[in-house]
Formats: C-alpha cells, sequence, structure tokens
C-alpha cells in the first residue's frame, strides 16, 4: 500500500521510491571512496524527498530543510575537517528550518495535555546534556562552540516535534537524533581500529534517511 493516492504510477510515489533506491544504492557504496557517483547517490536520495515535498505543495520550510539537509550530505559525502564543518553548518540550518516549521504547526499546550510529550522532551534533553558532557573533552578548543550550536539546533528540532499532533514526524525526530548521536561517536570517540565502525556508518545513514522520509512524510499527509 503506498501511502500516495495513485498507486506505485503515480508521480509522487515514483518519487518516494526512487529514493529508497538512491538509498539502497548509497548504502551499497558506503564503504567506497568519495566518488561523484557516491555523493550523487547520497544527495540524490534527500533531493527526491525535497521534490517530493514541493510536488505535494509541502511547506516551503519543509522543502528547505531537506535542500539544506542534501547540501549538509554533499559536503560530509567528502574527506577532511573543512567539509564536516561546511556539512555540520548545512544540518545546524536544517534543523533551524524543521524546528522553526515545528513550532509553527505545533501546539505548546499538547505538553500539558499529554505529560508523554513533556517525558519525551525532557529525555531529549538529557541525552543531548550527557552527549555533549562526553565529547567535550575530545574536541580542540575551536570545534566546541560549532559542536554545541548544532547540538542545540537539533534539539530544539526535537523537543518542537513533540508538540505536533504526527507520530511520523515524533519518530523521525528520534531517529534523526539517534543517527547524528551514533555519529558523533563514530568520529569523536571510536579508534580508527575498532571493530564497531563495521556497523556504525550504516546505522548513521539508515536511521538518517529513515527520519527524513518519516518527517516529510509525517508533514506531508497530516
Amino acid at each position: 500500500m503506498m501511502p500516495f493516492t495513485g498507486g506505485i504510477e503515480g508521480t509522487a510515489n515514483a518519487t518516494l521510491l526512487f529514493s529508497v533506491a538512491a538509498a539502497v544504492i548509497y548504502l551499497a557504496m558506503l564503504r567506497r571512496p568519495p566518488s561523484w557517483r557516491r555523493t550523487l547517490a547520497k544527495t540524490g536520495s534527500i533531493l527526491l524527498l525535497a521534490w517530493l515535498a514541493y510536488a505535494e505543495a509541502g511547506p516551503p520550510l519543509l522543502v528547505a530543510a531537506l535542500v539544506l539537509s542534501a547540501a549538509g550530505d554533499a559536503c560530509l559525502a567528502q574527506e577532511g575537517e573543512k567539509p564536516f564543518l561546511a556539512g555540520l553548518g548545512a544540518f545546524l540550518a536544517a534543523h533551524l528550518a524543521y524546528a522553526a516549521l515545528f513550532w509553527s504547526a505545533g501546539d505548546v499546550a499538547r505538553f500539558g495535555a499529554e505529560p508523554w510529550r513533556i517525558l519525551l522532551a525532557l529525555a531529549m534533553i538529557g541525552f543531548s546534556a550527557a552527549m555533549f558532557r562526553l565529547l567535550r573533552p575530545l574536541l580542540r578548543a575551536d570545534m566546541q562552540a560549532p559542536v554545541a550550536a548544532y547540538m542545540v539546533a537539533i534539539l530544539a528540532m526535537g523537543v518542537a516535534a513533540a508538540s505536533l499532533p504526527a507520530p511520523l514526524v515524533i519518530l523521525g525526530a528520534v531517529a534523526f537524533m539517534a543517527s547524528d548521536a551514533i555519529l558523533a561517536v563514530e568520529r569523536f570517540m571510536l579508534p580508527s581500529a575498532s571493530p564497531h565502525r563495521a556497523w556504525t556508518g550504516a546505522g548513521v545513514w539508515i536511521l538518517y534517511w529513515i527520519a527524513q522520509a518519516l518527517i516529510t512524510l509525517g508533514v506531508l499527509l497530516t
């Protein structure tokens, strides 16, 4: 059963399936050195979600967040500190766009009416604080502020999602935070020879794509 009308031949459903295909192709190329094909598969999977959001008359902030995410993916598909910082900046902007979208569509009164939302927000805050406390000693002095700003942005996105009546978006926000947490552990905590690196890259990508897809579908279908 497809999420949009028109069956598998419908433009919206076909776009979603092409995004899935691009995500799977990138997953298969994950261990390969950076290349234009690898970058195209990675960014293409998210740009297709951006096109889906645009074609389905989704909110401009959703389209902007997805495009910014694709730009961040293009940066992170390369090696080196400069591409990493550029990707960090692009994703920071994407999370701010998501946060603005979620706060504008959400209702803070839901936190009082449904206590589980408060518990979820507190869990996100506690998790983010614990992650930064673990990361801070491992970061160079000039990296602490950018990483802290990024973590505040994704936390704002997650808490804002908790105010929405869209379970898919909330699940997507949680998956996004989990993906970024694994990425941070992989980049800053795991030794280069750690056996855990055999699964962390795939885990980051799978959770990340699922997060973007859930958020996109949650916004468009709610």
